[in-house]
């Protein structure tokens, strides 16, 4: 297409989200969970047709060179199509945040004022690679009130068409407006650079990818914002560890899904944790067929790679990992305060006081004891699915569901009260 045509294109599309969002403000909650129900169903019976454009998607990303993380976040097969619906599901089965009332109080006055949960309006989200984020995100923006525009990446084209088709079936189906949840139907990267500057039409962006993809939006858009650039999560093994969950633990949160941003990018071992048990986490981790880039004394370590100064602070979203001792609690916080990303980051301790300066002194969104950093998910928090996970201050932070993407307004009742 050329650029004439793409800003056309946008234009219609985002005209058509906005009265979508003006009907969907108002929705029966009933509605809104026939619609999710139906479309998960959708996905079960088009399986078939959902897994044959995933197979084009991935004959496209092995010509362009993607690499085994990012076909990993591509890839589809009938367990992943399983979480899609049990996505769509248990997005349905949550409470409806539209017209809650967040707080309520009487003034002198004799005014009683009620702080109600409304749409945002019209939600853009811009994606690469992972087709499930077109169901993800559309459950939770129908669930919420508010309109979407969804322009995945040009990678999952074919699958994230097929999956936005079910869930075309199930607002259909519930009598809403299908322009409610629009994909947009073109690889052209044009299309990108319009959605940042429709602020007639979209109220926020949402981005999920890279850090180039994320840097751009948050560069170049003119529209607000929910956004973390990378997700550089820690893993902190203190003195007081129990090993034999620090080594499930680590193990966990770097190799079970390399490729997502709740993936752990770097180690940090107390230095009274490795005199009494040796570098057992780091060696766990060689057997795992990982690429332990490890500094000081744990480059000693057979089998690991001397670590580069830009090793730390560093996405990797592979299976490379990178290590360092530092001296206590204090030492761990100052190393995620220099080169964190504000993501997620997980402490290992049976010292509560320890766990607890932990918690008051790291400011990242998500901030864990005990456990694996691939728990950073809004599924995994019991929101169904997530939209992203927002790393920024304002509004929404950490996995934004249903609840994060709505705003709130202030319903004033009186009595033919003035103001003297």
């Amino acid at each position: 297409m050329d650029g004439q045509d793409v800003t056309g294109l946008m234009q219609q599309i985002g005209a058509r989200a906005r009265a979508a969002a003006a009907e969907l403000a108002f929705a029966e909650p009933e509605a809104k969970r026939q619609a999710l129900l139906a479309a998960a169903d959708a996905v079960l019976v088009r399986q078939e047709e959902i897994l044959a454009a995933n197979a084009e998607d991935l004959a496209f990303g092995t010509a362009k060179g993607l690499s085994p993380a990012m076909m990993d976040r591509l890839k589809l097969d009938a367990g992943r199509i399983g979480g899609v619906v049990e996505g769509l599901r248990a997005v349905a089965a949550q409470k409806d945040p539209v017209g809650e009332v967040i707080a309520e109080w009487d003034r002198p006055s004799g005014l009683h004022i009620r702080r109600v949960r409304t749409p945002l309006g019209v939600v853009g989200v811009i994606y690469e690679s992972r087709p499930n984020v077109t169901a993800d995100a559309g459950a939770l923006c129908l669930k919420s009130g508010n309109a979407v525009v969804l322009r995945g990446g040009s990678e999952s084209f074919h699958t994230s068409t097929a999956i936005h088709a079910c869930l075309q079936d199930g607002l259909r189906s519930a009598g809403l407006p299908e322009d409610a949840i629009q994909l947009v139907p073109t690889r052209d990267r044009a299309a990108v650079a319009e959605m940042l500057r429709m602020v007639e039409f979209i109220d926020v962006i949402v981005p999920r990818g890279g850090k180039g993809l994320v840097g751009l939006v948050q560069a170049e858009a003119r529209v607000p914002v929910f956004a973390h650039l990378e997700g550089i999560c820690h893993v902190y093994a203190d003195a007081d560890a129990d090993l034999e969950k620090a080594r499930r633990v680590v193990l966990n949160a770097k190799t079970r899904r390399t490729g997502i941003c709740g993936a752990a990018e770097c180690l940090l071992i107390d230095r009274a944790f490795l005199a009494k048990h040796g570098p057992v986490l780091i060696e766990d981790l060689l057997k795992a067929g990982v690429e332990v880039r490890a500094e000081g004394e744990l480059a000693q370590v057979p089998g690991t790679v001397p670590a580069q100064p830009d090793d730390f602070g560093r996405e990797f979203l592979d299976m490379i990992i990178a290590a360092k001792v530092v001296d206590g609690v204090d030492g761990a916080i100052a190393h995620i305060r220099r080169y964190g990303s504000s993501h997620t980051e997980s402490i290992l301790t049976e010292n509560d006081v320890t766990a607890g300066r932990f918690f008051q002194r790291l400011d990242s969104a998500i901030l864990m004891r005990n456990a694996s950093t691939q728990f950073a998910d809004g599924g995994e928090f019991g929101m169904g699915a997530e939209i992203g996970i927002a790393t920024g201050k304002m509004h929404a932070r950490g996995p934004v569901g249903a609840e994060q993407l709505t705003s709130f307004k202030y319903l004033v009742e009186g009595d033919g009260t003035i103001r003297p």
